[in-house]
């Protein structure tokens, strides 16, 4: 796929490969702490963690040599996940609560609640649907670029029946 978000869905789509990533997170390493945390069975967490070491989420690091035993820590790549981990908490809490918010992210700290939001690093602007464009990158395909330009001019006869309406 020449897309980056069908890329990012095939490594890490799958739920329980989230919900490792986001125990891994919160200090969980070890297959028994994984396996108690989550209540998966045996065989699709040991493909998953599997599955998440191959494409370069976490890595498998021996802790105990007889008998041999591993743990499974996050990569730099694995670290940069959180980000998404974190959204999704925020949209799953602010759309998908019906008795209430059982999780939140605070500031440990200071214990502050926080309301996590997508921001352009260089700018520190929200990044919303409302802002933002695709842009076809170096490499993008014809298929790519195409689809780039049909978006762009939804956007621009969007835009420009907003300013005719006066809205």
């Amino acid at each position: 796929m020449n897309c980056p978000a069908a890329r990012a869905l095939e490594r890490v789509g799958e739920w329980w490969s989230i919900l490792i990533l986001r125990d891994a997170f919160h200090g969980l390493s070890r297959f028994d702490e994984f396996q108690a945390s989550l209540g998966i069975a045996t065989n699709i967490l040991t493909r998953r963690l599997k599955h998440l070491t191959e494409n370069g989420l976490l890595e498998r690091c021996r802790y105990n040599e007889r008998p041999p035993r591993y743990e499974y820590r996050l990569t730099p790549q694995g670290r940069d996940f959180f980000p998404v981990l974190a959204a999704l908490l925020a949209w799953g809490n602010r759309h998908l609560t019906p008795d209430g918010i059982s999780v939140q992210l605070a500031d440990r700290e200071s214990g502050r609640l926080l309301e996590p939001i997508l921001v352009d690093r260089n700018t520190g602007k929200p990044i919303t649907p409302d802002n933002v464009t695709l842009q076809p990158g170096p490499t993008a395909s014809a298929k790519v670029r195409a689809r780039a330009a049909r978006i762009r001019e939804r956007h621009a006869s969007a835009s420009f029946q907003d300013k005719e309406s006066g809205t």
